[in-house]
């Protein structure tokens, strides 16, 4: 079959068992979360096998180490995709809600409930537990998913179907609810982006190339970032401790993730005194710092910055660094160079903080705690899709709730239209 005829299929079926998982009640979904765990850790054996095959080819296509680290599938790994099911499972469903019920003038009653979206696909790459993590979330919300994960992955990620399908049919709900596209021919990506009869919305896992050619070639809705260029604004009215252990926090808590800080920002009125706090723990930590010229006054063996590091993601131990004027220059240079991902005020001046909520464009603002808290378990969510700076359809962390839509709903008793 070419790849045209089997990506349809995959959409044929991937519809079908749409309308049938959006039947599905809690209870239903909830065994089925529950099942597929205990399929998984059945089956550490056979996926270890598969996984094997995958890191075999990957180290002989000189895949590096960090790359290789993601892709395995340990037995913590396993236990952890189980266990994240269960915790999926446990999250309140909000298929069906009704909310804002009101009466209208002409006695009709209107109010909203919440339905799944239909068909997700779901580009991702390398780890292969992602496979688990996104389905779980997509059945539990009620929607069907087409996963097409990276190449290296694709024995793994075809054990972990399997489970998934297994566990989905044992309960009585469609298998063709989970799909994971059976080939790492890059066409089958092009196919999925332009399946409109049969696919909702798309969502990209990954580097920013991949998510590039998905925003670029995608003719269905995309949920998405594209870049985290996170900022912290150290404001003249902060708390000198909390503003050293936000800053540093942010930035080497972790490095290579989506929340962590890019660039600090500095009032000048406690430049200095921040800075000479600061510096000594950044350079402890192995960050290097790129700042301007004030800042370079300052700390003498910083590098200057760039145009170009004010608006880079640098997913490593380097930062930028501005001393500002105030919070207003600090709203207008997170809203010119950030990505409108996550950024964070610390000061002790409520009405600087309601500035800086109101005004900076970014899907998560935060006053007086790091940015690395902005996350879908750390916000109660219970788990994750990813992350969207989009404004329409979610925005921030997304999570069950993320991957619903809702339509009107109308009561009458024999009510017609005057």
């Amino acid at each position: 079959m070419d790849i045209q005829s089997y990506m349809q299929k995959l959409g044929q079926n991937a519809r079908v068992a749409s309308r049938e998982l959006a039947k599905a009640d809690t209870g239903a979904k909830n065994r089925a979360l529950q099942a597929i765990a205990s399929i998984i850790l059945d089956s550490q054996n056979e996926l270890a096998e598969q996984n094997r095959v995958d890191m075999e080819a990957a180290k002989s296509n000189g895949i590096e180490a960090a790359m290789l680290d993601r892709l395995s599938l340990t037995p913590e790994r396993i236990e952890a995709m189980a266990e994240g099911l269960r915790q999926v499972a446990s999250l309140a469903d909000p298929i069906g809600e009704i909310a804002n019920m009101a009466q209208r003038p002409s006695g009709i009653e209107v109010g909203q409930m919440r339905v799944p979206l239909g068909v997700v696909g779901i580009i991702y790459e390398s780890r292969p537990n992602v496979t688990a993590d996104t389905a779980a979330l997509c059945i539990k919300s009620g929607n069907a998913t087409i996963l097409r994960g990276g190449s290296e992955a694709l024995h793994s990620n075809q054990a972990i179907a399997a489970c998934i399908q297994r566990g989905l049919q044992s309960v009585g709900l469609p298998g063709d609810a989970v799909q994971v596209i059976a080939t790492s021919d890059r066409a089958a990506v092009g196919e999925l982006l332009a399946m409109t009869d049969y696919v909702d919305v798309i969502i990209p896992r990954g580097g920013k190339s991949l998510i590039e050619r998905v925003s670029a070639e995608a003719r269905m809705p995309v949920i998405k970032h594209l870049d985290g260029i996170c900022h912290v604004y150290i404001d003249e009215r902060a708390d000198l401790e909390k503003a050293v252990a936000i800053a540093l926090n942010s930035k080497t808590q972790r490095y290579g993730v989506c929340n962590a800080m890019e660039s600090l920002l500095v009032a000048d009125t406690v430049a200095d005194t921040v800075l000479t706090r600061l510096a000594p723990l950044y350079k402890k930590a192995g960050v290097e710092i790129r700042g301007c010229q004030k800042a370079k006054a300052i700390l003498e063996d910083i590098v200057l910055a760039s145009e170009e590091d004010y608006a880079t993601e640098y997913l490593a131990p380097l930062m930028s660094l501005k001393i500002v004027n105030d919070v207003d220059e600090a709203i207008a240079h997170i809203n010119h160079y950030g990505s409108q991902h996550t950024d964070a005020i610390v000061t002790e001046d409520l009405s600087a903080a309601r500035k800086f909520m109101t005004e900076v464009d970014s899907s998560s603002v935060i006053v007086n705690a790091s940015t690395r808290f902005a996350d879908g378990f750390e916000y109660g969510l219970g788990a994750e899709i990813g992350i969207s700076t989009d404004k329409f359809h979610a925005r921030g962390p997304v999570g069950l709730e993320g991957l619903t839509s809702q339509k009107y709903i109308v009561f009458g008793d024999g009510h017609i239209k005057e």
